[in-house]
């Protein structure tokens, strides 16, 4: 996962500070329309919510009412579009999300004057291609509550600090904000790792195999390095056949194909915010020349790589 991280390059930002009186209902649009709004073009947008006092019940289509509580968080992994409100049956209130998202009020107030409730609101973007072995994962909404957690005090003390400098911004609170959107997106999905059952499947769960977790690791650490299974099973201490049936059995793929397709997500990353030439990223993740490098990446996208690059744009 930090391999991942550290080229994903996640981008976030809070985008309003809430204070709701009941009753109150909000909808929340998909993530294609926010996408839309933010400019962002194919990149991902991953929305959260962190309740700060009060609570209230969150909806998703074809999913059970979720009730969320002071001090925890949800995070929207696909972006579903999604209802909040303060208690069930309420009906949405006319709120234009876009204009808020355009405007970022600092504070936003709403609602019928009954009891409190207090959240703030924000979204990461990521690239998808590099961040889609952990899309891929996760469920449709992950949640963690940081109350009672001594583990968790010191990101609930820095949330409850982002509020602060969302009332109040100081010089530098949008690059604070949006670094502590990162910090509570990475650190909600590491929880959710630590109490996956050990019956999951999936390459979370693959991450605490001890065969699949390595391999992993290793491929992610070296992805230009010419690694065969068989490489890889001496490295991870296992035999190739074993390693093979437990990487399929959590990953859903082989080694070399998975291998092969984050290459070729890493070479999307060099296309588009690299001035490397086609021969230099070929080198970069792990293919002998060019001519084969163009190969494969026509394979998986349907143009070669100087095509892509041109559509998608380049430094």
């Amino acid at each position: 996962m930090s391999e991942i991280l550290k080229v994903v390059q996640l981008n976030g930002a809070i985008f309003f500070n809430a204070h709701f009186t009941a009753p109150w209902c909000f909808e929340s649009p998909a993530e294609a329309s926010l996408a839309h709004t933010l400019g962002v073009g194919a990149e991902r947008v991953l929305l959260y919510h962190y309740m700060v006092d009060g609570s209230c019940l969150i909806t998703l289509e074809g999913m059970a009412p979720l009730r969320l509580n002071a001090g925890d968080i949800i995070v929207f992994p696909h972006g579903d579009a999604h209802t909040m409100a303060s208690s069930a049956g309420a009906q949405p209130q006319p709120m234009d999300a876009h204009a808020i998202l355009r405007e970022r009020p600092k504070e936003l107030h709403f609602g019928g004057g009954g009891e409190a409730t207090r959240f703030i609101c924000g979204y990461m973007v990521c690239d998808p291609r590099l961040f889609q072995p952990i899309l891929a994962a996760l469920p449709r909404v992950v949640t963690m509550s940081l109350r009672g957690a001594n583990q968790a005090r010191w990101l609930e003390a820095s949330l409850q600090h982002a509020v602060e400098e969302a009332d109040s911004p100081g010089p530098g609170a949008e690059g604070m904000l949006a670094k502590l959107s990162e910090v509570m997106v990475v650190e909600t999905l590491r929880r959710y790792v630590a109490q996956l059952s050990p019956d999951d499947t999936g390459w979370l769960s693959g991450l605490r195999d001890r065969a699949v977790g390595k391999c992993l690791a290793l491929m992610h650490e070296k992805p230009a390095h010419s690694w065969t299974v068989d490489s890889l099973a001496r490295e991870v201490g296992t035999s190739r056949s074993v390693l093979a049936e437990r990487f399929t059995h959590f990953v859903g793929q082989s080694p070399m194909q998975y291998l092969g397709r984050w290459r070729m997500a890493l070479a999307t990353n060099y296309l588009r915010r690299s001035s490397l030439n086609v021969a230099g990223i070929a080198e970069e993740v792990g293919y002998e020349t060019d001519a084969a490098f163009s190969r494969a990446f026509r394979r998986e996208f349907g143009v070669p790589p100087a095509t892509w690059r041109r559509m998608h744009g380049s430094p």
